[in-house]
């Protein structure tokens, strides 16, 4: 069963210590143990830890990426609409 977060929720996981989630598409991403294995370095998904990553998201990555990568990172949806 999937998790329900807030936007809220997510915001308050931003770095190590809580765990660092993402919002894409409204699905939420726990990147935690994914920061040292992203291609693009972990200086990219610590910025945007926390928040809604779908704009910079799809801008480097395509459907491949999620479809690879997605099962085992998620862990739920957000409840309301993020603000792009």
């Amino acid at each position: 069963m999937s998790k329900s977060f807030s936007v809220a929720d997510v915001a308050s996981h931003k770095d190590a210590s809580s765990g660092m989630y993402i919002i894409v598409d409204s699905s939420v991403y726990d990147i935690t143990n994914f920061i040292d294995e992203h291609p693009g370095g972990a200086k990219i998904l610590k910025r945007v830890a926390g928040k809604d990553a779908t704009k910079q998201f799809w801008k480097y990555h395509n459907d491949g990426v999620l479809k690879k990568y997605g099962p085992k990172l998620k862990v739920g949806s957000v409840e309301e609409k993020p603000k792009l």
